[in-house]
């Protein structure tokens, strides 16, 4: 099912480099809650925007808000490579199936170029000049991005289909989409 505002979603179990079996409905009772899908972990790109959300999120958790990243990748494999999971102040969603993805309709692109547009590019400047480097491949390597922001009662308040693997909000509006 495509995500639009005013829609209520059914509660979603997943798993974390930490534990199993959570509960969406359970982590977002009483509060917005972000959901920022993007590739996975070993991606450049991606792991430069988790480290602007990890710097920035004294804001976005000012907003009573929170933020979980989905990813394509295997929970086992990412406790691994993080070292210690609580790197990140934010969950990380582990969906190496793409059963999320598949639920939510967040699709890959139709090919690598419409995958690198956008600024796309610039991030992986900014990300090798941050001493960041690509890692294991998982997933669907031309998986899109989205972002959705789910009240506490799981209700869609904003969602959007990323056009390229760079379209997804910047802090400023991660901040105001959970005011």
């Amino acid at each position: 099912m495509k995500l639009s505002p005013g829609m209520r979603i059914q509660d979603i179990i997943y798993n974390t480099p930490l534990s199993s079996n959570q509960s969406l409905a359970g982590q977002s009772a009483g509060h917005k809650t972000l959901l920022l899908f993007l590739r996975y972990y070993g991606c450049t790109f991606c792991q430069y925007d988790m480290l602007l959300l990890k710097e920035q999120y004294d804001r976005i958790r000012a907003t009573a808000g929170e933020v979980k990243v989905v990813l394509q990748s295997d929970p086992t494999l990412l406790a691994d490579e993080l070292g210690s999971p609580e790197v990140y102040p934010f969950e990380i969603i582990c969906d190496p199936d793409g059963t999320l993805y598949k639920l939510f309709e967040v699709n890959p692109a139709a090919s690598m170029a419409e995958l690198g547009g956008g600024n796309v590019l610039e991030k992986i400047k900014a990300a090798k000049e941050r001493g960041l480097s690509h890692g294991r491949y998982e997933g669907i390597e031309e998986q899109l991005p989205a972002t959705f922001v789910i009240d506490g009662d799981l209700s869609v308040t904003y969602a959007h289909y990323g056009v390229n693997g760079g379209d997804i909000p910047d802090v400023d509006q991660i901040v105001e989409l959970l005011k």
